[in-house]
């Protein structure tokens, strides 16, 4: 079993952009009664709150779900997506509702357990999309809220990209300008991103 550091709230007190890259490399953890699952960060996306039509938040919108996202940087914001469970890592600092969601994992602790979850074998199919990790990882929407400093989801330090590639983000083709913005950051030829 790997010794797990979590990584301290200052950690979250950057610009939402520069911690979209940051993350990358580090290890998303998620502990529950069947096991501990975790894996490297490869993908990331930045939505940069009110500016940004893709962004739950865009125009300052505060909503139940939204809520968490204009707390402070470090927060877990998880929310339905068809029938998928996406998580993001909150960002901008209080009531700058910012946030990074998490797009893709290299799974690195219980595979075989991610595999059980997601009914198959083929590693590089578990964690390459947001609602494959989540459901690999266990990761719920009862984890709403909960901040990244503690378990039972945390983030720790874990490896240095050599090379850190961006683009524009995933889904989003109804959001005006805000499409083509580069803000979707991957780890450079890591064959676990999710396009």
């Amino acid at each position: 079993m790997t010794n797990f550091h979590a990584l301290a709230i200052d950690f979250y007190e950057k610009s939402t952009l520069d911690l979209a890259k940051s993350l990358l490399g580090c290890l998303l953890v998620k502990e529950t009664s069947e096991g501990i699952c975790s894996g490297y960060i490869v993908e990331t996306e930045a939505y940069i709150g009110p500016e940004d039509r893709a962004a739950h938040s865009f125009n300052n919108r505060r909503t139940k779900r939204t809520e968490i996202m204009f707390g402070h940087s470090g927060l877990v914001y998880t929310y339905q997506m068809h029938t998928h469970t996406l998580v993001n890592v909150t960002s901008g600092g209080v009531d700058k509702p910012e946030a990074i969601l998490i797009r893709a994992l290299e799974p690195i602790e219980g595979i075989e357990l991610m595999q059980q979850r997601r009914g198959l074998q083929t590693e590089k199919k578990l964690t390459n999309g947001p609602g494959k990790l989540t459901k690999a990882l266990g990761i719920t929407m009862q984890d709403y809220g909960l901040c990244y400093t503690k378990p039972p989801i945390y983030i720790t330090p874990g490896i240095l990209p050599k090379h850190i590639s961006s683009g524009p983000r995933i889904g989003i083709g109804n959001s005006g300008e805000a499409k083509d913005y580069p803000w979707r950051f991957w780890i450079t030829g890591n064959s676990y991103i999710s396009k």
